[in-house]
């Protein structure tokens, strides 16, 4: 089972793998990075995609679609942000999200520290393969050790 600095080497192994890091997405914290990050700095990079996942794996509307939403005639109310996160992985496998020249792929660890850490690639959009980054990261997801 491999950790994080060998799932952080073996997705910078993947076409067009321009930066990868492991991050908490409920501190913003980086546990590992790998390669050139956006605007080559790792902890804002960290911050700000956590931001994003926090926000996905928040909201019920993204959610699955077996969930159970409100009951008829009422007002969905947003979740609590300082609620304790401790076992609550995500419903949301991964998010992407592409540019002019790059893909973002941020893919959900469950089962690692309550599911609050996510793996994060950057891609660069000629070079990379984001069916196989998907894959890829998924695999290296459900091995990840810590």
């Amino acid at each position: 089972m491999p950790g994080i600095d060998e799932c952080l080497l073996e997705a910078m192994r993947l076409p067009g793998a321009r930066s990868a890091a492991v991050v908490d997405w409920v501190s913003g914290l980086a546990l590992g990075v790998a390669g050139d990050p956006p605007g080559g700095d790792y902890e804002a990079t960290a911050c700000e995609t956590a931001e994003l996942a926090r926000m996905v794996a928040e909201y019920r509307s993204l959610g699955p679609l077996s969930a159970a939403g409100p009951p008829t005639g009422t007002t969905p109310t947003a979740p609590d942000p300082t609620a304790q996160h401790a076992g609550t992985a995500p419903a949301v496998e991964d998010i992407i999200t592409t540019n002019s020249d790059s893909y973002h792929l941020l893919r959900f660890v469950t089962g690692a520290l309550d599911g609050t850490l996510f793996l994060h690639l950057w891609l660069g959009r000629d070079e990379g393969n984001l069916a196989l980054a998907r894959i890829r990261l998924a695999e290296m997801a459900g091995r990840m050790v810590l």
